[in-house]
């Protein structure tokens, strides 16, 4: 297992949208909802929407399943860039990749994350552990 970069939030982000999560079963909505933000915020939405709807819904069952919920899911646009930003309250597990783990056995949220998205990340604030994605938008 490797350790995900650590990094700083994005200072100059603006919140576009924000999801508070307590349970699995609310993550259709937030696909539902992400893609209408996206369809507000960008004209490339299809492609788009496809690598941010499985992003968003890997690091939301991340943190949903190893976190402590509730779990909070921002879709922020810093220029040219929409980001996702996950936070838990678990803040004794850093994030980490599992890359020696063989298709099909779980765990390959974080490999898909920085297969779709241009720079991944994470940071931790006084109350949550934060993982984050970006995305040209």
């Amino acid at each position: 297992m490797s350790a995900l970069r650590s990094s700083a939030p994005h200072p100059a982000a603006v919140e576009l949208r924000c999801w508070t999560l307590d349970s699995f079963g609310e993550l259709r909505t937030l696909r539902a909802a992400l893609r209408e933000a996206i369809e507000t915020h960008t004209d490339e939405v299809d492609d788009l929407f496809d690598k941010m709807a499985v992003v968003a819904t890997e690091l939301a069952t991340n943190a949903l399943r190893h976190g402590l919920p509730p779990t909070e899911v921002r879709l922020l646009r810093e220029d040219d860039h929409l980001i996702l930003d996950v936070a838990d309250h678990d803040m004794g597990t850093l994030p980490e990749l599992d890359q020696g783990r063989p298709l099909g056995a779980g765990g390959l949220g974080l490999q898909l994350t920085k297969t779709f998205a241009i720079d991944v990340g994470w940071y931790r604030t006084s109350s949550t552990k934060n993982v984050w994605a970006s995305f040209p938008g």
